[in-house]
C-alpha cells in the first residue's frame, strides 16, 4: 500500500470538505440565512444540521448517538485502512482514501458542532429535494460506489 497516497488523498478530501463548510456556513453566513440560491433551481445552498446518518436517519439519539456515530466512523475508517494495507490496487487505495477523508470531515463536524453541516441541495424540474449534503458525503458515496462496482482484487475477481 502506498500509505502516503492514501493519507494524502484522505487529508485532501477532509481539508476541502472543512474549507467548504467554513466558507459557505460561516463566511457566507448560511447558518443564519438558511438558504442561498446559487444556480437556480438546480443548485442551492440550504443549511441542514444532520445529527444522524444519511438523510437524517437515526438522529434522535442525542449525545449518545453522536458519540456512537463518531466511534463508528473511526472504527469503519480503521477497518478499511487495515483491509487496504496490503493492496497494491491504486483504485482500491483511492476509494478507501475517499471514504476515510469524508468520514473524517463529517466526524470533525460532529465533534465541533454536535452535528454534520450539510449545505448542498440539488433540485430539478419543479421537484424540490428536501435533503442537503456536503463534500464529505460526495467523497464517501463516490468511494463506496466505486469500490463496490469497479474494484477488482489483484487476481482479477470482484
Amino acid at each position: 500500500m502506498n500509505i502516503k497516497r492514501v493519507f494524502g488523498l484522505a487529508l485532501t478530501i477532509c481539508t476541502v470538505d472543512q474549507a467548504s463548510k467554513i466558507y459557505v456556513v460561516h463566511h457566507l453566513n448560511l447558518k443564519e440565512k438558511i438558504s442561498i440560491e446559487v444556480i437556480n433551481p438546480i443548485l442551492n445552498f440550504k443549511m441542514a444540521w444532520n445529527k444522524g446518518i444519511n438523510f437524517g436517519l437515526f438522529d434522535s439519539g442525542g449525545e449518545a448517538s453522536r458519540l456512537i456515530l463518531i466511534a463508528l466512523s473511526i472504527a469503519v475508517s480503521a477497518a478499511l485502512l487495515w483491509w487496504v494495507r496490503k493492496s497494491e490496487s491504486t483504485m482500491r487505495q483511492s476509494c478507501v482514501a475517499l471514504i476515510v477523508g469524508g468520514a473524517l470531515g463529517n466526524s470533525i463536524d460532529r465533534i465541533v458542532f454536535g452535528a454534520v453541516a450539510d449545505f448542498l441541495n440539488m433540485s430539478c424540474c419543479g421537484v424540490q429535494n428536501p435533503f442537503s449534503f456536503n463534500f464529505a458525503d460526495i467523497a464517501i458515496f463516490v468511494g463506496a460506489f466505486s469500490l463496490i462496482l469497479w474494484d477488482k482484487n489483484e487476481d482479477g475477481t470482484a
